[in-house]
């Protein structure tokens, strides 16, 4: 028998007889009032929040910028439905053009502050514009123009940084692009600029670094710049092309040789944590799960969906 108050609310036993159905709803009467005595409370639940990086600008292009990448832990109520949007990542160029920027990824609910974080801004190109885009961080440059600009719009703290600038022959090397927790570098003369580095996170149980800036390209010979880690692509040299962005870690793509097409960025990621006795199990999009990570469940979203806490 479950007793409350010293008084006989409900059966643990399966009834068997034909006063089944009262018993149920004895049962039924008292999990109503437990639930409206001691009602579910609020739990936390930690974000990491990576926008689409953007793709590396053509000919000697500079390297794309990454994904804004902002971090979040908020008390979550009951019942509440937590909208993930998850950014792809920034169309490479193959024609003197900058690269497209990276897609905003973001998280909202009933109760929560929204957390966006900006896509990365495209790097610039030859031919075409030759400072970087703005974004969550800034596009590298080719040869006059500036780096675009990182943290853009402003989130304290900061969700990214600037892109390197561009440099003369005989190699022109191009700047790359900016990371989470870097400036992309500056290009010499004689090869392209680092992209800036990202930034690691263990909430998935392991440190992974997410968020790099991708390398600036070069025009004759040298070397292109290397993606800064955190899944940059790196930069192209004399007619090769950039590579892209590393998949779900918002890494910038690459900027290309001359001539040459450049990386396209890496699409977003949004990961939640919260303790494994609160999980409930409703979801769409598809997460990854983890469960019994140091006692909490993780929840990976590698696309748009959702989570009913």
């Amino acid at each position: 028998m479950a007793k409350r108050n010293g008084g006989i609310i409900g059966k643990v036993n399966t009834p068997t007889t034909s006063t089944a159905t009262g018993v149920w709803r004895l049962q039924d009467q008292y999990n109503a009032e437990k639930n409206s005595i001691w009602p579910s409370s609020p739990y936390s639940v930690e974000f990491v929040v990576v926008a689409g990086g953007a793709g590396g600008g053509a000919r000697r292009g500079g390297g794309g910028g990454a994904g804004g990448y902002r971090t979040s832990t908020q008390s979550i109520s009951v019942g509440t439905v937590i909208t993930v949007t998850v950014g792809d990542g920034g169309a490479s160029a193959g024609t003197p053009t900058r690269g497209g920027n990276g897609s905003n990824s973001s998280i909202s609910g009933s109760g929560l502050t929204t957390i966006t974080s900006t896509g990365g801004g495209g790097g610039g190109a030859t031919g075409g514009s030759a400072s970087g885009a703005d974004g969550g961080s800034g596009g590298g440059a080719v040869d006059a123009g500036t780096g675009g600009n990182g943290n853009t719009p402003s989130t304290a703290p900061s969700q990214g940084n600037d892109g390197g600038i561009g440099a003369g022959g005989p190699n022109y090397g191009a700047g790359g692009g900016g990371g989470a927790s870097a400036n992309g570098n500056n290009g010499t003369t004689t090869n392209g600029g680092n992209g800036g580095n990202g930034t690691a996170s263990s909430i998935t149980g392991s440190s992974v670094t997410r968020a790099g800036g991708g390398g600036g390209g070069t025009y004759l010979a040298g070397s292109g710049g290397t993606g800064g880690t955190g899944g940059g692509g790196t930069g192209g040299t004399a007619g090769t092309a950039g590579t892209a962005g590393a998949v779900n870690t918002g890494g910038g793509g690459g900027g290309a040789g001359a001539p040459g097409v450049s990386g396209a960025g890496g699409k977003g990621v949004v990961i939640l944590s919260m303790p494994d006795a609160k999980y409930t199990g409703t979801t769409t999009g598809s997460p990854t799960v983890a469960t019994g990570v140091s006692g909490k469940t993780v929840l990976t979203f590698n696309g748009s969906g959702s989570y009913t806490a």
